[in-house]
């Protein structure tokens, strides 16, 4: 009975840090300046948050570039509560830029910054595909 006990409370003690972030899914982005983009998978990576693309579309819906397929478009991103993350950079393969960003969740939105010194560009607002 105490062996079953005290596992209850290891699951217990244990739950919030196996629950999953309210960011993690794929995400579809803004288009860019050419009308792409892209689905892009965020999800734990070490102690911090990630995101991959995993497809890639042109303008017209049909299948994009391969070419980026598999790079880290976010990386060392941290919760910071309430929706905002911050801390890490995000990666514009259009413009093949790597900004230091920001971004807030809201429901199924994701509004995403990021700035080069002092030049800062909306990376839009990011739509949840699952």
């Amino acid at each position: 009975m105490k062996k079953l006990a005290l596992i209850a409370a290891a699951v217990l003690i244990s739950s919030p840090v196996l629950a999953a972030d309210a960011i993690f899914g794929t995400w579809k982005t803004k288009p860019d300046d050419n009308g792409n983009y892209g689905h892009v998978l965020v999800a734990q990576c070490g102690g911090n948050i990630c995101g991959k693309l995993v497809k890639s579309f042109n303008s017209d819906g049909s299948q994009g570039i391969q070419d980026n397929i598999g790079k880290n478009i976010i990386w060392d991103m941290t919760n910071e509560g309430d929706g905002a993350y911050g801390g890490g950079q995000i990666w514009a393969p259009d413009r093949d830029k790597t900004y230091k960003s920001k971004m807030q969740l809201n429901g199924d939105k994701l509004a995403v910054e990021g700035c080069v010194l002092f030049i800062c560009r909306d990376g839009g607002t990011w739509s949840r595909v699952n």
